[in-house]
């Protein structure tokens, strides 16, 4: 059973660390190119808010360190790490105008990002707690109760694949917004397309990662 569970996970795993590499040395990279228009991570955020009727969302310093940045829709702020929200490069802009793009999403009713935060505090208590009950089925060899645990961590799968058409229609409205309100060149514009398709590439790895794992347990417990 071990066996099978290597040939699952590893591949995945491999894929996805190769990825997360990908992604922080283009975001590094992409940290050392300075924006023509010395416009910060927050003001590129607040110029294309107000550019899309969004004036009253604030953009906040997140206390969290870097690619900490997120849009929270419970109270429709966009939350910046201080090296994007300050920086004036071409992966802070990038990264700012990625989570603006959340925030448009929201506002225009976007039926993925709908769906996403909808489940949201299911899927919360689900990835909490699925593996205690999974753990604590199998030494107490109680069947139904790992069966349980399985469907929770599959709804926690569901919402990484719903959660991807959501991250990359938002990278594609931060590419539109940055490009037609000319805040980069066409150099940078390809940095910025580089940082953002990265970042997508992070959110497939890791509903690839869980997908393959939900298939194993399904498939231990026959």
């Amino acid at each position: 059973m071990l066996g099978l569970y290597l040939v699952f996970l590893i591949p995945p795993l491999v894929v996805g660390l190769v990825i997360q590499h990908r992604l922080k040395k283009t975001v590094g990279e992409q940290m050392q190119v300075q924006v023509a228009n010395g416009m910060s991570g927050e003001e590129v955020a607040l110029m294309i808010l107000q550019h899309n009727g969004l004036a009253s969302v604030p953009v906040n310093p997140s206390p969290g360190g870097p690619l900490s940045d997120h849009y929270d829709p419970r109270n429709r702020t966009v939350n910046l790490s201080q090296e994007v929200y300050s920086g004036r490069s071409v992966a802070s802009v990038a990264i700012a105008a990625h989570e603006v793009g959340h925030a448009i999403q929201h506002a225009k009713a976007y039926g993925p990002f709908k769906v996403r935060s909808a489940m949201a505090p299911a899927v919360g208590f689900a990835s909490s707690t699925w593996f205690i009950l999974f753990v604590i089925a199998i030494f107490a060899q109680i069947s139904g109760l790992a069966t349980f645990a399985i469907i929770l961590f599959a709804l926690v799968v569901l919402f990484q694949i719903v959660t991807l058409p959501v991250e990359f229609d938002a990278s594609r409205r931060a590419k539109q917004q940055l490009n037609s309100l000319g805040l980069v060149t066409s150099g940078e514009a390809a940095g910025a397309s580089k940082v953002l398709s990265a970042a997508a590439l992070t959110y497939v790895a890791a509903a690839l990662v869980a997908l393959t794992q939900l298939i194993y347990l399904i498939a231990s417990r026959r």
